[in-house]
């Protein structure tokens, strides 16, 4: 295993299977020394743990966590392309797509749960630049849906 896997197992985490497309895309591409992620529901064994709209039928909190799931997807995709997570230089970028109530704000603190992961598995290689942005619906009326970027070593 790598020290990538070695933290995220630290962290009572398992790296998952990396999820089945939904439509016609790859999981994640390569192109150069840079791999880019689709967007990753929060998939738990095949199935989301919840749907609906942040801040109606799904805390904050919860959303949170499962921005958490879904950046834990990411890397799984990233390890489908480049079979070793140890070779992650750097996550470059995170996109989160928050399925908001019309009058919820906290998208910024939900992705949170994406960031925050990455960081206490990468540590400083998980510093990126981020958007957290409110959508109206998701795909299969998931909560939220987090896409990574990441530089590799060659």
């Amino acid at each position: 295993m790598s020290a990538v896997e070695d933290k995220i197992a630290e962290l009572g985490l398992k790296l998952p299977e990396v999820v089945p497309p939904l439509a016609a895309y790859q999981p994640a591409v390569r192109s150069g020394a840079y791999v880019f992620t689709s967007g990753q529901l929060p998939m738990v064994d095949g199935s989301l743990p919840a749907t609906g709209k942040v801040g109606a039928e799904v805390s904050p909190e919860q959303a949170k966590e499962l921005a958490a799931t879904c950046a834990l997807n990411a890397l799984a995709a990233v390890k489908s392309v480049t079979g070793d997570l140890d070779k992650i230089v750097r996550v470059v970028k995170v996109v989160g797509f928050v399925a908001s109530a019309p009058d919820f704000t906290g998208q910024p603190g939900v992705v949170n749960g994406a960031s925050e992961l990455l960081g206490e598995i990468l540590g400083d290689k998980g510093v990126h630049a981020r958007s957290a942005v409110g959508v109206a619906v998701l795909p299969i009326d998931a909560p939220v849906e987090v896409e990574i970027q990441v530089e590799i070593a060659e």
